[in-house]
């Protein structure tokens, strides 16, 4: 019996772009299985320059007003293959039930800080900002890379 190995989908995460839609963000999304936006869009052009990669889930940061924005929900839900992907801008808004709803990644956004941790078997991931600089924290993206029920993410600087 011949086994074969799963295709891994690559979920490309990038948050906090604040109107800004770099070259170096939309190549490091080039490929891309889907695209994952954490919020902190600013404008609708950031999301159809996406969408045009790979289908998006986006959901609403605290700059994110205006009609535009109205329909873009809180948080979102995706399922990866044997992965549950959580969604939300900040942080502080993650549901405490995260064991009981099967999540195993939470992407959040806001901090413009790139973080990738493990609490309590849960990854969060933070892939940073990909919009103008703030302070002296890069500019960055990240990865989740996914076959089955495994998950890896990376963080990926885009400019100096």
């Amino acid at each position: 019996m011949v086994k074969r190995r799963a295709q891994s989908s690559r979920i490309g995460l990038i948050s906090d772009t604040h109107n800004l839609v770099r070259p170096e963000a939309l190549a490091w999304l080039a490929g891309c299985d889907a695209i994952v936006h954490a919020g902190d869009i600013c404008n609708q052009a950031v999301l159809d320059a996406l969408v045009s990669i790979a289908p998006l889930t986006v959901v609403r940061g605290n700059n994110d007003v205006g009609e535009w924005a109205t329909s873009i929900p809180l948080h979102a839900t995706l399922d990866v293959q044997q992965v549950k992907i959580f969604v939300v801008h900040d942080i502080a808004d993650v549901p405490r039930n995260l064991h009981e709803a099967g999540v195993h990644v939470v992407v959040t956004g806001h901090s413009h800080k790139p973080l990738i941790v493990e609490r309590d078997g849960v990854l969060f991931v933070n892939p940073g900002s990909a919009g103008p600089r703030r302070f002296k924290l890069p500019i960055s993206a990240g990865m989740l890379t996914i076959e089955g029920a495994n998950v890896e993410a990376t963080l990926q600087t885009l400019t100096a």
